[in-house]
């Protein structure tokens, strides 16, 4: 159930079991300057009740500098839900570590430069971070930082790994850490506890911990149908798998990318995990890597007057006989032959 009162945040524990018909309504007031300790913020109760403290009873989000974002935290059975939105153009760092569960949301963002990191992942230095979602299993240490482009607006969303909905089988399911991944049903549910939060609805606590609950079973779905399976590695990739790896290449086209790091972003070993790749993709990673490089070169090429040669450095070729020789093996014509047969 919500609660307006959090009292403590020196252990993590969500409360239970208060009726709720006598819980009132609940309060979603800025956190300013809460750390890893989850500061207390204090506000007055518009509707006249008083002074009311509200923080989360656990570790949040630790951001830096503090008067770069504005923070608005409700909690409800299990989960805590807190708004963040950026405020300013300067470096902003987050950091978490926690024995608690973290899903972070970006709704909107777009970064000059940064870097996000993540234990058991390559870093990553994704510039559009828009409907993005960033997956921390308790104990995982999350580090991020960027030059904001565009603002961000992010949620985070808490869960107390003891609340989260059983497998069948217990401890069948492993909370893998997942970075820049994108999942719709998801997405409609965290999109629907952010506006919530942000807007006038914000005391409704009924539909708030409906929410959550549903959030917490999507969460719980999606890392079932993540993980990978003993003698799946015989067949082809996952959907969840395919989803990963293409949207790592879309986001790294511009850069060599080992073999190595694809497959740790799947579980996989890169021997099973090339011969899976090929089974779904029918041509070797490299191959995919340089078709879809080829393709983004093609609607570049598309455009007025381009330029070959800034092309084919946006698309990470040394220089422009590397990437006319590419593109005409993959097409039959050299890049200026390309524009001209569009006109």
């Amino acid at each position: 159930m919500l609660t307006n009162a959090l009292r403590s945040n020196a252990a993590f524990r969500f409360e239970r079991n208060a009726p709720l018909a006598k819980t009132r309504q609940a309060l979603l007031l800025p956190i300013r300057g809460a750390g890893l300790a989850g500061q207390a913020a204090r506000a007055k109760d518009q509707a006249g009740r008083g002074q009311v403290a509200l923080a989360a009873r656990h570790p949040v989000v630790e951001i830096c500098p503090r008067q770069s974002v504005r923070r608005r935290i409700v909690s409800s059975h299990g989960m805590t839900a807190e708004l963040v939105q950026e405020t300013g153009s300067e470096r902003i760092d987050y950091h978490f570590v926690a024995p608690i569960h973290l899903l972070v949301l970006f709704d909107r963002g777009v970064r000059r430069e940064g870097e996000t990191n993540l234990d058991g992942l390559p870093p990553s230095t994704l510039r559009q971070l828009t409907r993005k979602f960033v997956f921390v299993p308790a104990g995982h240490t999350y580090c991020d930082w960027h030059d904001p482009s565009t603002p961000a607006r992010i949620t985070f969303f808490y869960f107390d790994p003891a609340d989260l909905p059983a497998a069948p089988n217990p401890g069948a399911v492993h909370l893998a850490p997942r970075l820049f991944f994108e999942d719709p049903q998801l997405l409609t549910t965290a999109q629907k506890l952010a506006e919530l939060i942000d807007g006038p609805e914000c005391d409704n606590r009924c539909y708030i911990e409906a929410l959550g609950r549903v959030l917490a079973h999507e969460l719980t779905r999606f890392n079932r149908g993540g993980t990978p399976r003993k003698g799946g590695e015989r067949g082809g990739l996952a959907a969840w798998q395919q989803r990963i790896v293409t949207s790592y290449i879309e986001d790294h086209l511009a850069e060599p990318i080992p073999l190595g790091t694809l497959a740790e972003l799947v579980g996989l070993s890169t021997y099973h995990f090339c011969r899976a790749f090929k089974q779904s993709f029918a041509i070797p990673p490299h191959r995919y890597h340089t078709s879809r490089r080829i393709d983004r070169a093609k609607a570049l090429l598309a455009k007025p007057a381009p330029s070959v040669t800034s092309i084919g450095l946006t698309l990470g070729f040394s220089d422009t006989s590397s990437f006319t020789a590419t593109f005409r093996k993959a097409t039959g014509f050299t890049p200026t032959a390309y524009h001209r047969s569009l006109a």
